[in-house]
């Protein structure tokens, strides 16, 4: 199987999953019918953009009076009476639908668009073609990125019963054991694809699921938060090209007269070379990742101009260096003075930028929580473009191009199900 057949076979496969959660949560929808009374559109706890927090206690029912967490409610009239609050199979304003629906929108599927492609770019920016190992790290990365999907509802599931009655948990659509539950097995099915791919990979998909618990089950509400996110999502771009390298450890004979060493000729060795090409590409992806999250954290309040705002410029700042070409070892076949600008890298370096700029510019006029949400959603959708670009500017456009086809797809399905 040739590189740009291996690319499509692991690109399909990531969205067929996603594609196939999100129809089915559409057809169980269409069943059931609306709900009367929808509230406002969902305001997503702070920090949502690849791993999340979650849930309550109760399995299926929960109380919908806003209780806790020091905020000021009104008692209402029959505060004094001793008898308990009504309980309900969903809170008021529930979207319709189905289990099928809950858990489509719980994992946020439509946000899965975003993920193959970390591995592919991580592959081509370690001068790699997709083999087997692309496919595994593939698979880790779509199981550890819906495992903080469903730990990020079950952390703040108490945050989320005031702000987002609607969501899968404080409705009572799905119980906070089930999504705890999701979260542990979605997190063993992600190490043992990637330990498919070797020790290497094992060790980096371990550290990657370390980083998306630490994020959902404490980090995220610190300072720290929008680092850790961006760490993790860097580690994400690296499982891929460890993966990659692993498996084929003479794949790099073809770097012998770029560089003058002497390609790696253990998996060990191939994959810590393979993470050393791919980092300046991680480093880019996590100033993205590191730009939205910082955005996300005041989606349910909005009010801040500043932070749209350093977020356009942190755009910019990604989109400039990542149409650059990446720099040349020294050597005696090396070109004297810098490399031209590839013209597709650009053109793509200018769809990512647009593609994240329009909705952080709206957000930067009018900082509202809807256009702080479409911010955050454009931010994350903008991460295929950032995929393709780096795939593009380290020489593998056959990888680019098909990834560049997932955005209308990820836009698409976004209308279904919100990624954040």
């Amino acid at each position: 199987m040739n590189g740009p057949t291996r690319t499509a076979a692991v690109l399909a496969a990531g969205a067929l999953v996603a594609a196939s959660a999100a129809l089915a949560a559409r057809g169980r929808a269409r069943r059931v019918p609306r709900a009367a009374g929808r509230l406002s559109a969902g305001r997503p706890a702070a920090g949502r953009v690849a791993a999340g927090p979650g849930a309550d206690t109760a399995p299926r029912t929960v109380s919908v009076p806003r209780t806790g967490r020091a905020l000021p409610v009104d008692p209402g009239p029959d505060a004094g009476s001793s008898a308990p609050p009504p309980a309900v199979c969903a809170a008021p304003g529930a979207p319709p639908g189905g289990r099928a629906a809950a858990w489509a929108r719980l994992l946020r599927v439509s946000a899965l668009f975003t993920v193959p492609g970390d591995a592919l770019a991580g592959a081509a920016a370690a001068s790699r073609a997709p083999n087997r190992g692309t496919l595994a790290a593939v698979g880790a990365s779509l199981c550890l990125y819906e495992a903080g999907m469903a730990l990020n509802d079950w952390a703040d599931r108490h945050i989320d019963a005031v702000e987002r009655p609607e969501r899968p948990l404080p409705s009572g659509r799905i119980s906070p054991p089930e999504a705890l539950a999701a979260a542990a097995a979605l997190t063993a099915a992600g190490l043992g694809c990637a330990a498919a791919a070797g020790r290497t990979a094992f060790g980096t998909a371990t550290v990657l699921a370390g980083a998306v618990w630490a994020y959902d089950l404490g980090l995220k509400h610190t300072p720290a938060g929008p680092a850790a996110m961006a760490a993790a999502r860097s580690l994400d771009l690296l499982l891929g090209a460890v993966a990659t390298g692993a498996a084929h450890p003479d794949a790099g004979a073809a770097d012998r007269g770029r560089t003058g060493a002497p390609p790696p000729d253990t998996p060990r060795a191939a994959a810590r070379s393979a993470a050393r090409g791919a980092a300046p590409a991680a480093a880019l992806l996590g100033a993205h990742t590191l730009a939205v999250t910082t955005v996300s954290r005041r989606e349910t309040v909005g009010g801040s101009t500043a932070l749209p705002l350093g977020a356009l410029a942190a755009v910019a700042a990604v989109a400039h260096v990542a149409a650059r070409p990446p720099a040349r070892a020294p050597g005696p076949s090396a070109a004297p003075g810098p490399a031209a600008p590839d013209p597709a890298t650009v053109l793509l370096a200018a769809a990512y930028a647009a593609t994240a700029a329009r909705p952080l510019a709206h957000a930067a006029l009018n900082p509202s929580p809807p256009l702080y949400q479409r911010a955050v959603g454009g931010g994350i959708r903008a991460m295929i473009p950032l995929q393709a670009v780096l795939a593009a500017r380290a020489g593998s456009p056959r990888t680019a191009v098909p990834l560049l086809a997932l955005l209308p797809l990820a836009r698409l399905l976004s209308r279904k199900v919100s990624p954040t």
